[in-house]
């Protein structure tokens, strides 16, 4: 567990806030009637189905989708009234990775980005770019075109680049997917120190065991929030079944509360059943 348990949230004003926002695209709602708050210091993870709507609730935190009711506050201020600044790190099957562009300069784009009334490089940025690609052990890929670069490290520049402009909140969308098991942790460890020294983060995942079983505070929504809490709480069978609708046990290991993904049934049979039927299509 990357945290102790149960997650103590701090005082004060929250960060985020979202109060009775049903938010979407063309006139087409996809999240109705949210209520979010996130204090400074937490590590939240966004749980749900394909098409549940966690990367628009990112995009709401943002201001890039359409608000049809609510609002959306950002440190105290509406994102109506301008875009707050806060790191964001895509999805990154969303990035053109044939685009001509290296490392170092990647990470650039996040102090440009910030910086739009001045968007060539000042004196000082490419020190505080590279300052932070050693901070994320890849100062060395610096000149590399991003394309030549594992998942691993391509997560990692990206995370630069949300991070160079020294955000207090940072949004990431699916994070860990795509690269392996000792990447992942180490990904997930770098963010749990990012954390500690004072940034919130949110993140979505689709891995149930392997990621958000092991953060502080967990969401679960389809279209709306539908559980909030520790993985201890929230992790329950009426829940999941809620949220994905599937059957979807759920066991205690070494402290723990893990949840059983596999599916139970298969074509209408147990899966005793479906074994056996196979096994007898093999000998036919």
């Amino acid at each position: 567990m990357l945290h102790p348990i149960p997650h103590q949230p701090s005082s004060g004003d929250p960060v985020v806030e979202l109060l009775g926002v049903t938010c979407g695209y063309n006139g087409d709602p996809v999240l109705h009637d949210v209520d979010l708050k996130l204090m400074a210091g937490d590590f939240v993870g966004l749980l749900g189905p394909s098409g549940s709507g966690k990367t628009t609730l990112l995009r709401t935190i943002l201001g890039a989708v359409e608000l049809y009711g609510g609002d959306v506050r950002v440190q105290g201020v509406s994102t109506g009234n301008g875009r707050p600044r806060i790191g964001y790190v895509p999805q990154l099957k969303t990035i053109d990775w044939n685009f001509p562009v290296t490392v170092e300069e990647t990470v650039m784009m996040g102090l440009t980005m910030s910086n739009p009334l001045f968007p060539w490089n000042r004196a000082g940025d490419r020190k505080l770019v590279h300052q932070m690609l050693e901070r994320l052990g890849i100062e060395d890929l610096r000149k590399r075109h991003i394309r030549q670069l594992s998942g691993g490290q391509q997560q990692r520049v990206f995370l630069a680049r949300a991070l160079v402009s020294n955000p207090s909140l940072l949004l990431l969308d699916e994070p860990t997917t795509g690269i392996d098991i000792k990447t992942r942790d180490e990904f997930l460890h770098l963010l749990h120190e990012l954390n500690h020294q004072g940034v919130t983060i949110v993140m979505t995942t689709h891995e149930i065991n392997a990621v958000a079983a092991h953060l502080p505070w967990v969401v679960c929504l389809n279209g709306r929030i539908l559980a909030s809490g520790p993985p201890s709480e929230v992790f329950t069978p009426e829940t999941f079944k809620l949220t994905y609708d599937a059957e979807m046990p759920v066991i205690k290991y070494m402290d723990m509360t893990l949840v059983a993904e596999s599916p139970h049934r298969f074509n209408g049979a147990g899966p005793e059943q479906s074994t056996d039927a196979a096994h007898a299509r093999k000998r036919q």
